[in-house]
């Protein structure tokens, strides 16, 4: 069954959002996040600040979309993903990269570096992007506790808090590393990598180094 294109109105929108990501992210990886103004940023793509408005909070909010994009999809997963009694990391983690699969092209990964980068460059990007992960982290703890069973005490949100640390270790690397174009399954499989070294990373020894003689 074809799926009918969304309306004219909803392309141009789109069309619309896209064209703020890039431009945002071109100008803020050339001059610099602090260089660019809003000003300037709706002046090159032709449209009002008002506009702008309606798609993003701000210059934080449009260089960090093609991440948080990802982060939304996943929650959009999560809604659905079978509870099949797996463990609940590996639960997380399957319906990250399903959403990874959903939104991730040629275009998502080169934009994703581009973030990536500059919220490792930018203070005001970093702290936007914590905010936005503890706000999502407060959702998938509720989505999680409405639709499976699972107990009321700490365990649901350290999960959750693991998993966000492992992504962040795999897509750190990721885009430090990344070629061009950047490589999505290699992401994916830095991302498996992280998950799969948690539980070693809990029991891992604090030894001291041994003294040279």
């Amino acid at each position: 069954m074809t799926t009918a294109p969304p309306p004219l109105r909803e392309r141009k929108k789109l069309r619309t959002r896209q064209a703020l990501i890039d431009t945002a992210l071109a100008l803020f990886t050339s001059r610099g996040f602090n260089g660019v103004t809003l000003d300037e940023l709706c002046e090159e793509v032709e449209v009002s600040k008002r506009t702008f408005f309606r798609y993003f909070a701000g210059k934080e909010d449009v260089a960090m979309a093609p991440l948080h994009d990802m982060w939304r999809a996943f929650l959009e997963e999560l809604e659905t993903v079978p509870a099949d009694g797996r463990p609940l990391v590996q639960l997380m983690e399957a319906t990250l990269l399903a959403a990874l699969d959903r939104v991730a092209d040629e275009a998502w990964t080169g934009r994703a570096v581009l973030s990536y980068r500059l919220s490792q460059e930018t203070s005001s990007m970093d702290a936007h992007n914590l905010h936005f992960c503890e706000s999502t982290l407060g959702t998938v703890v509720e989505v999680l506790h409405r639709r499976l069973d699972l107990p009321d005490d700490p365990r649901t949100r350290l999960a959750g808090d693991m998993l966000v640390a492992a992504w962040r270790v795999a897509a750190g690397g990721w885009a430090a590393e990344a070629g061009d174009p950047p490589s999505l399954p290699d992401l994916a499989a830095r991302f498996r990598e992280a998950v799969a070294a948690l539980p070693g990373s809990l029991t891992l020894t604090a030894s001291p180094r041994p003294q040279p003689h």
